[in-house]
This record gives C-alpha cells, sequence and structure tokens, in this order.
C-alpha cells in the first residue's frame, strides 16, 4: 500500500486504500501473508465509494478466492470506471502467496473482464494463459489469450523474458462503432494492435514493489485524466501506459537502499 500510494501521488491523484492482504514483510522478503475477511474488504471499498470521488480503481493482490469474487462483483457495478489490475500472486522474494491458487480461476472469470488494463509479468501469463511464455512471440498469443477473456487491453511486462531490452507488450482490443440500423444483423467487430514499449535492461540490484508501482502510476494517471478517458479511452489509456513507463524506468534507476536486500522506488 505505500508503494502504491507513492506511485499514485507522483501521479497527480490521491490514493485511497482498501486491505484484502494483511502481510508481514520488509525490504528482506516477505515472511507471510494472511486475507482479510470479504466483509472487511467490501466495506472498506464501499465506504471510500461513497465519499470520495474515486475515478480510477487499482487492484493488486486479492489473497482470497472470496476477495476475488467480491471485487469482480464490485467492478461489475462500476463499469464506466476503468480498472487497472495488477495480477498479484507471489511477492519478489518468500514463498508466501498473495493469491490462493483456488482463486486464480476467479481471477481469470470474473475479474479480468472487468480491467480496463490487466498489468502481468511472464509467470503470471503463463499461469492465466495456461501456455509457455520465455519469448517475445510467446508473450504476444499469451496477450491475446487474455484479451479474449474480456480484457480490453493487456501489458505484458518483459522483465522476465530474454534479451538485451526490456520489451512490454501493450494489446489493446478496439471495438468498431456500434452499428446503424442497416448494419445491426453484422456483428460488431474487435481489431488489436500491439504495441511494443522498449527500455535497456538496466544492471541494478533487486527491486520491491516494481511492478506494484507500475500499474499504480498507470491508474493514478488514469485517475487524473478522467475526462480525456471518458472521451477517448484507448488514446488516453496508451499515453497513460507510455508515462508510467518512462517515470518507472527511471525511478528503477535511482531505486532507494533503505535496507534489507531489496531497493524500492519512490522512497
Amino acid at each position: 500500500m505505500l508503494a502504491d500510494a507513492r506511485a499514485i501521488a507522483r501521479a497527480g491523484a490521491f490514493g485511497c486504500a482498501a486491505i484484502s492482504v494483511l502481510t508481514v514483510q520488509s525490504t528482506s522478503g516477505m515472511r507471510s501473508a494472511t486475507s482479510t475477511s470479504k466483509k472487511e474488504l467490501v466495506a472498506a471499498c464501499a465506504e471510500v465509494l461513497r465519499h470520495q470521488h474515486v475515478r480510477a480503481i487499482k487492484v493488486g493482490a486479492l489473497g482470497s478466492v472470496e476477495n476475488t469474487r467480491a471485487v469482480g462483483e464490485l467492478l461489475a457495478t462500476h463499469r464506466k470506471m476503468p480498472a487497472v489490475i495488477d495480477t498479484v500472486m507471489k511477492p519478489t522474494r518468500g514463498r508466501s502467496r498473495l493469491l490462493d491458487d483456488r482463486a486464480v480461476e476467479a481471477l481469470r472469470d470474473r475479474v479480468l473482464p472487468r480491467a480496463a488494463l490487466v498489468t502481468v509479468n511472464a509467470p503470471e501469463a503463463e499461469v492465466l494463459s495456461e501456455r509457455r511464455v520465455t519469448r517475445l512471440d510467446e508473450a504476444h498469443d499469451a496477450a491475446l489469450v487474455l484479451l479474449k477473456l474480456g480484457a480490453r487491453a493487456v501489458l505484458l511486462k518483459g522483465g522476465h523474458l530474454t534479451g538485451p531490452h526490456a520489451i512490454d507488450l501493450l494489446a489493446v482490443a478496439s471495438t468498431e462503432p456500434a452499428p446503424t440500423k442497416k448494419e445491426r444483423a453484422r456483428p460488431r467487430a474487435t481489431a488489436v494492435h500491439v504495441i511494443e514499449l522498449k527500455a535497456p535492461r538496466l544492471d541494478i540490484p533487486a527491486t520491491h514493489g516494481g511492478g506494484c508501482a507500475l500499474a499504480s502510476l498507470i491508474a493514478g494517471k488514469l485517475a487524473s485524466s478522467a475526462d480525456d478517458y471518458a472521451a477517448q479511452p484507448e488514446r488516453t489509456l496508451e499515453s497513460a501506459v507510455r508515462w508510467a513507463k518512462t517515470i518507472h524506468h527511471a525511478a528503477l534507476a535511482r531505486a532507494a537502499d533503505v535496507g534489507g536486500h531489496l531497493r524500492v522506488l519512490f522512497a
């Protein structure tokens, strides 16, 4: 949550939190993770949505299958609000899981279809797409599978792939405008365009919370650009991702050593 809040503030937005998982962790790794109750999570979300001017939602670690289903229901009732889904399953360092194995199906079936953007690394993409993801062409195929699950866009991060550059794939589904009365018999077609976002690999120590920070930067930017997103969602989303990637790469290059074995962003 601290990493999320710092990134959201960097994007010019104000972060509000609803806790789905309680952790014992530091920059030495995660020792344990315990899901909060569905009742507490739903109440926390309802309180924020009732009183704050929420313009975007960022979803991270969900813990239990009950919490995952509850968030899916919440997103279904707020379809017009862009949701950035960071599919957190395991920590950078530590053995505790941040998503129960039983919750993967619920994440795939109930949460991803509500996403304006899914941010996923290669190991997470393998779990969700049920196919191997070690090369760029495999990442491309996996991103298309995730789009077919219903997400409007997928950012498949290339940090775990091979090559001199870290190449992220942004795959966006673009639906044709609604047909006229004469055209209603023809089904609406969906085109997909894929953008390669290339950056040189950085020779830096392992960093804690990097994926969380990237997703939160994007969500924060969408919140601060809510009017633009309502008018031009695809263009605004791409702009937010490009902006976040630039800020994120610069932050990685100057990640702070605050003790332990891992560094942190926006310290």
